[in-house]
């Protein structure tokens, strides 16, 4: 997000001078980290929990619809980059990958029929394809089918224009882009406050690894510190970050690198929660190429920890409570007491018992080729309500001061992939007296600013097919 939203602003004030403090002493190390997330380059092609069973039995595609618009938006603005020698060879960040969704039983069959049917003629989702056929899934994604019963009943959609995004590179890329042209990059720097000074905001900061106390002053600050965005907005004051908390959640996957295995599915491919189970639970098996090389994962896997970001404290949790959000995260846990059942159980779950949910997908898989990894540190937000008291959301939010000279970021999926929509909400947020004279250049920039492609497919099939040129995936 801050890579993104730096990137964006070189652009349109390339005189601004622009700072960048880093806790670790690289980027990407944490939310970005390639293997803290699925890399899906979520558009919803696959992704169930984005098109909900209505009580009528019809099926809900407007978040389907949001995401994929918000993630044709990031890919224009990457296609644009990458047009104006700003980012390197496509290949080394995104590759063309076929999105799969997977299911099994009648039930699960009959639901992903009703969704393909509500999806497959919109604009934003052509090419999508639906078979129940064991034959043509296993042509789809080989591993599949082998070892499942003939008897049960299986369907699955793919659809080609799918991709597989290594955010850790694109962040590296956007960072030395920055560095390039002007940005200064500091490393190993912890910022411990940010205070109002006038008209200004004091950033405090000390060096890891002497502890020497810096600070800088600046006219508009970004808080894109993952986990910790939270505690950097308390300790700024704003009364907009009142009555927000955050729930941790991590995560652990299963990884292949054997090269026979990966080579026989070259595809994303998510199945359906179990009832009642956070959207976050989503099973899926997908192919990541991070670094270039290829490679299989299988989660997630949830589990607990107080930290809020993987090289955090233990303390992050009870460090965040203030006055102003302990009764909207105490009515945010006695209402979600389902998630509290769902990350007990994968708590006690046992090896064999993670691994069996593996086998759900893959039948034949094999211990031996697998081990296991620890993903990020997600933060959810949690947040004031007038009826509840407190909701516990899956999603992303911006939170601005009313000034507009500090803003950061709380949430975790779909994150990375929507950075570029989220940033260009920020923008509009914080610079309404600059958003105006800006609008030929992100225009520029990202070819459908201020408008929905799917308001016009004509409009759609041309960016989406123009993007997809430059990028060098599929259409």
């Amino acid at each position: 997000m801050s890579a993104t939203l730096g990137t964006i602003l070189k652009q349109l004030q390339p005189d601004w001078e622009i700072r960048i403090f880093e806790r670790l002493d690289q980027v990407a190390l944490e939310s970005s980290n390639p293997w803290n997330n699925a890399g899906t380059g979520h558009s919803a092609l696959c992704e169930l929990n984005y098109t909900p069973e209505r009580a009528d039995g019809s099926i809900e595609i407007a978040s389907a619809v949001k995401v994929n618009e918000q993630f044709q938006v990031s890919r224009q603005f990457w296609a644009h980059l990458v047009d104006t020698g700003k980012l390197p060879e496509p290949s080394s960040f995104i590759n063309a990958t076929a999105h799969m969704s997977f299911v099994w039983g009648a039930d699960n069959v009959d639901y992903l029929r009703r969704r393909f049917e509500a999806l497959k003629d919109h604009p934003l989702f052509g090419g999508l394809e639906y078979s129940e056929d064991a034959e043509v899934i296993r042509g789809w994604s080989p591993l599949l089918i082998p070892g499942r019963a003939k008897s049960q009943p299986i369907a699955a959609t793919r659809i080609a224009a799918g991709t597989d995004v290594d955010f850790g590179a694109l962040t590296r890329h956007l960072t030395r882009y920055l560095t390039d042209n002007g940005a200064e990059f500091t490393g190993n720097a912890r910022v411990t406050n940010v205070k109002r000074r006038k008209d200004l905001w004091r950033v405090s900061w000390r060096d890891e690894v002497g502890q020497t106390p810096h600070f800088v002053d600046a006219r508009f600050v970004f808080v894109g510190a993952g986990g910790y965005a939270l505690g950097l907005l308390q300790k700024s004051g704003i009364k907009e970050i009142r009555g927000f908390g955050g729930f941790p959640v991590s995560g652990e996957f299963l990884r292949t690198d054997n090269p026979e295995v990966v080579a026989r599915h070259v595809a994303k491919v998510y199945g359906k929660a179990s009832v009642g189970s956070p959207p976050m639970s989503v099973p899926h098996l997908d192919l990541r190429v991070v670094d270039g090389t290829p490679s299989l994962m299988f989660g997630p896997y949830a589990g607990f920890s107080p930290k809020f970001l993987k090289t955090g404290s233990v303390l992050d949790l009870f460090a965040s409570i203030r006055w102003h959000n302990l009764v909207p995260m105490v009515a945010a846990g006695a209402s979600n007491l389902s998630l509290v059942r769902y990350l007990l159980g994968q708590l006690a779950a046992s090896r064999n018992t993670k691994f069996d949910a593996l086998r759900e997908f893959m039948p034949n898989a094999d211990p031996a080729d697998w081990y296991r990894i620890t993903a990020g540190q997600r933060v959810q937000v949690i947040k004031k309500d007038a009826k509840k008291g407190g909701v516990l959301q899956f999603g992303t939010e911006v939170v601005a001061s009313a000034d507009g000279t500090i803003a950061g970021l709380l949430g975790a999926s779909p994150g990375a992939s929507t950075a570029v929509p989220i940033m260009l909400g920020l923008l509009e947020k914080c610079f309404p007296d600059r958003i105006e004279s800006w609008k030929p250049a992100l225009s520029a920039m990202v070819p459908s600013y201020g408008t929905l492609l799917s308001d016009d497919p004509k409009r759609a099939d041309d960016v989406m097919t123009n993007t997809a040129t430059s990028l060098g995936i599929a259409r």
